[in-house]
C-alpha cells in the first residue's frame, strides 16, 4: 500500500481551507468559555476546537480544514476515526462498556495481550498487563522491575520524558512545564548521560553509553539498581536517535548485572518509525516494553509487556486498576492493530520519512538555522539553532510554529531547550497534504528569516 490518494476520507475532503483566521470567532468564544471553566494549568497549542477529523485533516467549528502534522502526539497514527476503530468501539459499546477485568474478565483484554506478546521483540514466552496511560505504564514496569530484582535504584538518561505521575516525573528530565512546582519526588531515580549526535562531538554511541555505564557502577553500584528506562528514540527530549551502539551497550550492561532493561515505547512505538519498535533497529530485545499513544487509535490505553518470569514475578493483585484495558479501548487496539497488519503500515511510515526527509534536507540548504535533521519513519524532527553556531533557538522554533498554525497547519515543538520541530502524520495522510503542509514551513522559513 503506498500513501492515501484519496481526495475524501471517510466523508471529509482531504484539503487545507481557511474560511476565517485562525483561530476562528467560534473557537474564540469556546476558549472563553474554557478559560473559566477548565484549570489554566491544561495548556493549549492551537485553540482551534475540533469538529470532525481523518486522514491528515482536522476541521474546526468555524470550518476551516487543517493538514494534521501532530496527530495527538502520535496517537491516531491510524488515522482519525479509522473505519476499524470506529467498528470495534461502536459494536463493544452495544455489548457493554464497562466490568472491570479484575472483576469479571472478557476476551478482548486477553486478545490485546495476546497481540502485544506476539508482535513486541524477541520469541521467548511473554505476558502482558493493561493499563491507561503511558506513564501508568512505566510507574508499572518499574513496580513489576522492583518485584523481579528485589532493588529499588532506576536508572533512566538525559533528556528522557516518562510522564506527569509523580514517579514518572521523577523520571523525566524537563523542568518546565512537568515539573516545576511540584516536588518532591519519589526517591531512588537517577539519570545518566544519553546519546545525543548533534551535540557529542566525535563521541560514538559506545563511548557515551561507557560514560553512563560507568557512573551507574561507581556510583549507585549496578547491584542495586532495579531498572534501566530508555526511550530507544528519545520523544519529548527532541527525537533524539541515539548513535549507533548506545543503546544495544545499555542493554548488555544490563543483562549482565540482572538490571531489567525497560524499553520505552510509549511515542516511538506501534509501526510509527518504520518498525513495530524503534527498539528493533539495534535488534535489542527489552526485558520490559510500555506502550500505549498508537496502541488504539486514539482510546485510552497502555501496556507493559516482557518476559513471563519478570511479568509474574508480582503477587497476584498487585498489578491493575479500576479501567485498565476497558472493554471499548481494547476493542479499539485490535481494529487499529488489525488495520496496521491488513496495511502494511511499517512501509507507509517509511513512505513518510522518504517524502519528509529530500524536503528538510532541500531547506537546511538554504536555512542554516536548521541544526539538524532526525528521526525514523513517521517520527521526524528539525533541531533550530542561531546561524552558524549549535546554540538552540527556540524563538525561531516558536515563531515558525504561530506560521504554521495561521495558515492551517497543526505542528508541535519539543525538545528540552524548545528547538525542536517535530513531526508525526498519521499514516493515512495523502501525499499531497504531506508535501503542502511542507511547503507551508518552508514559507514560514522564508516569512521568519532574519
Amino acid at each position: 500500500m503506498t500513501l492515501a490518494p484519496e481526495r475524501v476520507v471517510n466523508g471529509v475532503e482531504q484539503q487545507r481551507l481557511l474560511v476565517t483566521e485562525i483561530p476562528g470567532p467560534l473557537s474564540r468564544g469556546l476558549l472563553a468559555r474554557k478559560q473559566n471553566a477548565v484549570s489554566a494549568g491544561i495548556g493549549v497549542g492551537l485553540p482551534v476546537f475540533i469538529t470532525k477529523a481523518a486522514g491528515g485533516i482536522l476541521i474546526d467549528v468555524d470550518g476551516n480544514s487543517l493538514i494534521d502534522l501532530g496527530s495527538g502526539i502520535a496517537v491516531t497514527t491510524v488515522g482519525n476515526a479509522n473505519p476499524e476503530v470506529v467498528r470495534g468501539v461502536q459494536d463493544q459499546v452495544a455489548n457493554f462498556t464497562h466490568t472491570c477485568f479484575m472483576v469479571t474478565p472478557y476476551e478482548s483484554y486477553v486478545q490485546v495481550c495476546e497481540a502485544l506478546n506476539r508482535l513486541t521483540p524477541g520469541d521467548h514466552e511473554k505476558r502482558s498487563a493493561l493499563f491507561n496511560s503511558g506513564a501508568e505504564a512505566v510507574e508499572n514496569a518499574v513496580k513489576i522491575a522492583r518485584a523481579y530484582t528485589k532493588r529499588q535504584a532506576v536508572v533512566v538518561v538525559e533528556h528522557g520524558y516518562h510522564g506527569r505521575t509523580n514517579l514518572t516525573m521523577g523520571m523525566t528530565a524537563k523542568n518546565m512545564p512537568y515539573k516545576q512546582s511540584f516536588g518532591p519526588f519519589a526517591p531512588e531515580i537517577y539519570r545518566v548521560p544519553v546519546s545525543y549526535p548533534y551535540h557529542d562531538g566525535p563521541h560514538t554511541g559506545p563511548e557515551v553509553a561507557a560514560w553512563a555505564t560507568s557512573r551507574i557502577d561507581k556510583e549507585l553500584g549496578a547491584a542495586n539498581v532495579a531498572a534501566i528506562v530508555v526511550e530507544p528514540i528519545l520523544g519529548e527530549g527532541g527525537f533524539i536517535v541515539p548513535a549507533p551502539g548506545y543503546y544495544k551497550a545499555l542493554a548488555d550492561f544490563a543483562n549482565s548485572h540482572g538490571i531489567v532493561f525497560v524499553a520505552d515505547e510509549i511515542q516511538s512505538g506501534f509501526c510509527r518509525t518504520g518498525n513495530w519498535f524503534a527498539s528493533e533497529f539495534e535488534g535489542v530485545v527489552p526485558d520490559l516494553i510500555t506502550t500505549a499513544k498508537g496502541i488504539a487509535g486514539g482510546m485510552p490505553l497502555a501496556a507493559v509487556t516482557g518476559r513471563a518470569e519478570i511479568m509474574d514475578s508480582v503477587h497476584a493483585g498487585g498489578l491493575g486498576g479500576t479501567y485498565g484495558g476497558n472493554p471499548v479501548a481494547c476493542a479499539a487496539a485490535l481494529g487499529s492493530i488489525r488495520w496496521m497488519e491488513e496495511n502494511n503500515a511499517n512501509a507507509l511510515a517509511k513512505e513518510i520519512e522518504g517524502v519528509m526527509l529530500p524536503r528538510l534536507l532541500d531547506m537546511q540548504v538554504n536555512h542554516p538555522g536548521i541544526g539538524d535533521i532526525r528521526g525514523r519513519g513517521a517520527m521526524i524532527a528539525i533541531e533550530l539553532v542561531k546561524e552558524g553556531t549549535r546554540t538552540p533557538d527556540p524563538d525561531r522554533a516558536a515563531a515558525l510554529n504561530k506560521y504554521c498554525h495561521q495558515h492551517g497547519v497543526v505542528t508541535l515543538t519539543a525538545g528540552t531547550y524548545g528547538n525542536v520541530f517535530r513531526f508525526l502524520p498519521a499514516l493515512t495522510m495523502p501525499r499531497h497534504l504531506l508535501e503542502e503542509a511542507l511547503t507551508i514551513l518552508e514559507q514560514a522559513f522564508e516569512a521568519t528569516a532574519n
